[in-house]
């Protein structure tokens, strides 16, 4: 049986900036697509499309939304569904728990999705949200934020039939080694490491070079007013003035932690 059938939603909604396209039609603006020329843009297709943006709605990433400098649109995977129940999963082929969602529902999903999306992966990649997928990191973050756009699938129930996986050539990504009940979180947290390197999201764009894992290590540790606290006092080099001194204390720090926290990312920098 399929989950029990929620109010019908729009196939896609739309959040971001909208821009003006001339037409000889008379049309409603508040009716007019929101399109953002030249903008990044996230495609999410998901059972849950009230739950975007989400915390993408706010700070530095909802400001970004509002000013047009990305895009996200949501695709109701439950109107792509089959029958009167629109039903989008099925019963395990070989028997088993649970449910699996159906090759073809998915597959007229994707296609909607990708309408008008470039069809180089490298330009434009397809994610399928799975915790068997390859760990997302700071590296991948910045290859999805130099693509023209990403489209996400959250799943839910048991996964995926794995024949539209392999058809569409998916790329499945993890957050990590545990099991969520959907991707919508972790689309959300793709989303949000991605478009925060977009251009002109983050004011300071230099303090995006210093952040943990933009260059293999984790990040210093970092102090501000009042100089002493709790009978705690900031480190006496970063108020020093030597900004010599203080780059060298930040990468020693830097590399302590990554020595002692991360073992995993100092063998890495070491091959």
């Amino acid at each position: 049986m399929s989950d029990p059938i929620d109010p019908p939603h729009p196939p896609l909604k739309s959040h971001g900036r909208l821009s003006i396209r001339p037409t000889l039609q008379p049309r409603d603006l508040m009716e007019e697509p929101r399109l953002v020329k030249g903008a990044w843009q996230a495609r999410v297709i998901t059972l849950f499309p009230q739950a975007f943006p989400g915390v993408l709605e706010q700070s530095l990433t909802g400001k970004a939304l509002d000013l047009g400098l990305w895009r996200l649109e949501t695709f109701d995977l439950r109107l792509f569904g089959e029958g009167k129940h629109r039903n989008v999963d099925d019963t395990p082929a070989g028997g088993g728990a649970g449910m699996v969602l159906r090759a073809d529902v998915v597959d007229h999903a994707l296609t909607a999705a990708q309408a008008g999306a470039a069809a180089d992966r490298a330009r434009w990649p397809v994610v399928y949200l799975s915790p068997r997928g390859q760990r997302f990191d700071q590296a991948m973050a910045r290859r999805f934020a130099g693509c023209d756009g990403l489209t996400l699938l959250c799943g839910r129930f048991e996964g995926v039939d794995q024949r539209v996986l392999d058809h569409h050539a998916i790329e499945e990504v993890s957050l990590g080694d545990f099991v969520l009940t959907g991707g919508e979180i972790a689309a959300q947290a793709v989303l949000d490491a991605t478009v925060r390197l977009l251009p002109g999201v983050v004011g300071n764009a230099e303090s995006l070079l210093e952040e943990s894992h933009s260059n293999g290590l984790l990040e210093h540790p970092q102090y501000t007013r009042p100089p002493v606290w709790q009978g705690h006092e900031i480190p006496p080099v970063l108020l020093s003035g030597n900004h010599a001194e203080i780059a060298k204390w930040r990468r020693a720090q830097a590399e302590a932690l990554t020595q002692s926290r991360r073992p995993d990312l100092w063998a890495e920098r070491g091959k």
